[in-house]
């Protein structure tokens, strides 16, 4: 529980949906040897949809996602933090993953990513290129061969890997 001052008098309020599911995911996760890349809960059309994503060194396996899907399931129906139907998936995050969390930024130096701003940065709020990784709590991104774009961490409103167009199946885009 949390507690709001709001006009002097005390209100307590109940955690997010997201943050008890996280951190019950993460409890079970780190016991599999994965993950919690992030948590979402969303509506599609009349259907509420909690959303796990998870990773570990090397991908997922379908067995992963099933075993925590298992285990999050029996969790969430004894503490009950969602008092209305929902579908549970835990998923992989899929080739270009959020970039989420500070050990995302380090992990990943070296490959090519894309990040949104919550402010324009020199006129621009939208980044690609090579990450460099971090230098403290600024990420290095570089965003043509040679010129380095440092900004912190904190205005980043939604970054991920990009996978390379070249990759793709059929060869490059024409």
């Amino acid at each position: 529980m949390r507690i709001l001052p709001a006009a002097g008098v005390k209100i307590m309020t109940k955690p997010p949906v997201t943050e008890v599911v996280a951190k019950l995911a993460e409890l079970l996760a780190v016991n599999m040897g994965l993950e919690v890349v992030d948590v979402e809960f969303v509506r599609h059309g009349s259907q509420r949809i909690l959303r796990v994503s998870i990773d570990r060194e090397g991908g997922v396996a379908l067995h992963d996602c099933e075993t925590l899907s298992k285990a999050l399931g029996d969790g969430l129906d004894r503490i009950d933090p969602i008092p209305f139907s929902y579908c549970l998936e835990v998923s992989s995050p899929g080739i270009e993953r959020p970039l989420k969390k500070e050990r995302d930024f380090r992990r990943f130096a070296g490959h090519s990513v894309s990040c949104r701003l919550f402010r324009p940065l020199e006129g621009k709020k939208n980044f690609s290129g090579v990450l460099h990784g971090l230098d403290g709590q600024e990420i290095l991104l570089e965003v043509e061969a040679g010129s380095v774009v440092r900004f912190p961490l904190s205005s980043v409103a939604s970054a991920r890997l990009i996978y390379p167009k070249e990759s793709r199946k059929g060869g490059k885009n024409k």
